[in-house]
């Protein structure tokens, strides 16, 4: 019997490239996105059986329909890769709108408990019972950028989320991870390539890798047994500057 997944923010970037990746294992992938113009792009890609549906993960309802129509066609969930997820341009804290700061946290965080919520719902009641949900963390939920106050609060409460999620899950079986990513080339990324805001104050160039890498590692994750789990992987180039003092 193929395995279900939910990959939310599957229009573009890693979200495309673990869909891809996933479909092509035989695994019947849900594409979650607010555009279905680009759900439809990454369709178009996937070898294997995916289904569309359009919607906004800070937005309650939709996110329960989201799960009601898994549930109603296959009565279970097996997968979910957590990655819908946006940035705002830098600023310092006084000078970020609370505008900026509430539309990353409604989608880099509301969206991802309702989510998580919804399919840890599902795993819970399925037969047989658990699964595993993957959070994407980022390296900023480690280390922040200047000027990312909301994208980097966002990621380290998803750490917290992870963690509280895998202790709860354990009497059901339901194994949650956390991947933290560092520099996968995506459109969300293009920027690194002319050069980004250091610690230093300077702009420097920072190296990216091919989101394959990212894709890979997801797929390895959603291939264990629930009585395995990888609480935390981070991916990154391996030239960036992350680890030390840079």
């Amino acid at each position: 019997m193929s395995k279900i997944a939910m990959v939310t923010g599957a229009g573009t970037g890693v979200g495309r490239r673990v869909s891809e990746v996933l479909s092509k294992e035989g695994i019947i992938v849900y594409l979650v996105g607010r555009r279905k113009d680009k759900l439809i792009e990454t369709q178009e890609l996937c070898s294997g059986q995916t289904e569309i549906l359009q919607c906004d993960v800070s937005d309650p309802k939709a996110v329960e329909n989201s799960f009601k129509i898994i549930e109603e066609k296959h009565a279970r969930i097996d997968i979910l890769f957590n990655n819908a997820g946006i940035g705002v341009p830098a600023q310092s804290i006084d000078e970020m709108p609370f505008e900026n700061w509430k539309s990353v946290v409604d989608i880099n965080l509301n969206g991802m408990f309702l989510c998580a919520k919804y399919a840890f719902a599902l795993m819970r009641k399925q037969t047989p019972q658990g699964g595993r949900i993957i959070n994407n963390g980022s390296v900023s939920s480690a280390t922040p950028r200047p000027g990312s106050i909301p994208y980097t609060a966002t990621k380290h409460a998803v750490t917290g989320m992870t963690k509280t999620i895998s202790l709860d899950g354990r009497k059901y079986d339901i194994a949650c991870s956390q991947i933290d990513i560092g520099n996968a080339e995506t459109p969300m990324t293009a920027r690194m390539k002319e050069g980004v805001p250091q610690a230093t104050g300077e702009m420097s160039v920072e190296p990216v890798i091919d989101s394959i890498h990212i894709a890979e590692a997801v797929l390895y994750m959603a291939k264990l047994p629930v009585t395995v789990n990888v609480l935390n992987m981070t991916v990154m180039a391996n030239k960036m500057p992350f680890v030390g003092r840079g």
